[in-house]
């Protein structure tokens, strides 16, 4: 009997490991399969958002008008013609534009969409532009700053699927769920208004 219930436990963690690992698989591809692994984003209170964002929408205001509302705009339906859409535009933007440290501070942040040289603002913004003329609907198109490990705040823009979070990053040819970016996460653009920010929960996986 004892036997049996071995086997028995045996069998099922191979068939939840191979569930697992053919979901990262596919992630790779296509990820639709990792909705029910990845946890979404804990919005906190509002905060004010980054003062050369409010500059950027003097210069782009099509970029930061709300767009209104239809039902109850959830994420978007993550299907194969829309992965493909992000895989596109990560790739496309983080070649056209060459890297740019900005040495000068708050003072020379400007957060431009398309520029041949930039930071990684300037990547952020243009590909949530990109994908806004693609259609998608800016509620699943937010800009947040983060903290990287070495303390560097760095922007990159979060795609709020049907498969959860998912972060486009200058920093990698990777699209990765916002969970397993390496960043301290600290204020994000809200789906319902892209003028507001809130100040970002704690990572729950």
């Amino acid at each position: 009997m004892r036997t049996i219930s071995k086997w028995l436990v045996a069998i099922i963690t191979i068939l939840v490991l191979s569930q697992y690992q053919s979901a990262n698989a596919g992630f790779v591809g296509m990820p639709s399969s990792l909705g029910l692994m990845m946890k979404r984003i804990s919005f906190s209170n509002y905060t004010l958002p980054p003062m050369a964002f409010t500059q950027f929408c003097l210069r782009y205001e099509d970029q930061c008008k709300p767009q209104r509302m239809i039902f109850r705009g959830g994420p978007v339906r993550l299907t194969s013609d829309h992965w493909e859409d992000l895989r596109q535009v990560n790739r496309k933007v983080n070649s056209a534009i060459i890297p740019e440290r900005n040495t000068e501070g708050l003072a020379g942040e400007k957060w431009l969409i398309h520029p041949a040289r930039g930071d990684c603002n300037d990547y952020a913004v243009t590909k949530r532009s990109d994908l806004l003329k693609r259609g998608w609907p800016a509620r699943s198109l937010l800009l947040s700053e983060v903290v990287t490990p070495w303390g560097e705040h760095h922007l990159v823009l979060v795609v709020r699927t049907s498969a959860g979070d998912l972060v486009l990053d200058n920093m990698t040819p990777q699209i990765r769920p916002w969970a397993q970016a390496p960043y301290q996460w600290v204020r994000i653009q809200t789906p319902k208004n892209p003028n507001y920010w809130a100040s970002l929960g704690s990572r729950s996986v």
